[in-house]
């Protein structure tokens, strides 16, 4: 690594947004047209992790369903092991980034300790984008993926986003994951 890249401080893209939203795609395609080597740092492959067995029960990651057939609603509630393993994965990604490493975070931030994350990020160059989808849409790549929860994305558009304060905000409905990828390497000079 050359002394100039040794000295400076890690970029982080922080892709925030409801599941089905396309943040991994995104992310994927930012990979492909930065100057540097990005790595993609996605949620899902931290909840992976945890065994079956602690999944949809409360002391891991619960599912509680709130809506009915026509109109599903999943809320999700993370109990003592599914915080620890949140609170591991913010340590990690923090570790990384701490070693020089270039991040796209791929993250559904619903949580009360969000900006404190949020905090420890901001040592690095970190760029905040919301990545944003109708409702409707989000429903329908829920449905078409097969691998989501119908509901999911009902219960976090709203929550997600309350709050937040990006740098950019990305509407996936307009937009390829392609031209996402280039909105954002424009915009940040990546």
């Amino acid at each position: 690594m050359s002394e100039v890249h040794r000295n400076r401080a890690a970029r982080i893209v922080l892709l925030n947004g409801p599941g089905s939203a396309g943040k991994s795609s995104i992310a994927r395609a930012l990979q492909s047209i930065t100057a540097e080597p990005f790595i993609h740092v996605p949620m899902d492959a931290f909840l992976d992790m945890l065994s079956d067995a602690w999944q949809d029960r409360a002391d891991g990651i619960a599912y509680e369903n709130l809506g009915d057939d026509d109109t599903p609603e999943v809320a999700v509630r993370v109990g003592p092991v599914g915080e620890r393993l949140i609170r591991g994965m913010r340590k990690a990604v923090v570790a990384l980034a701490g070693e020089g490493n270039d991040l796209i975070l791929d993250d559904v931030l619903l949580d009360d300790n969000r900006q404190d994350y949020i905090d420890a990020l901001t040592a690095f160059d970190l760029f905040v984008v919301g990545v944003f989808a109708p409702l409707e849409t989000l429903e329908e790549r829920e449905r078409a993926r097969g691998d989501r929860l119908p509901g999911l994305a009902r219960w976090q558009v709203e929550r997600v986003h309350k709050g937040m304060n990006y740098d950019l905000r990305l509407d996936t409905s307009q937009m390829s994951a392609e031209e996402c990828a280039r909105r954002i390497k424009q915009k940040f000079r990546l």
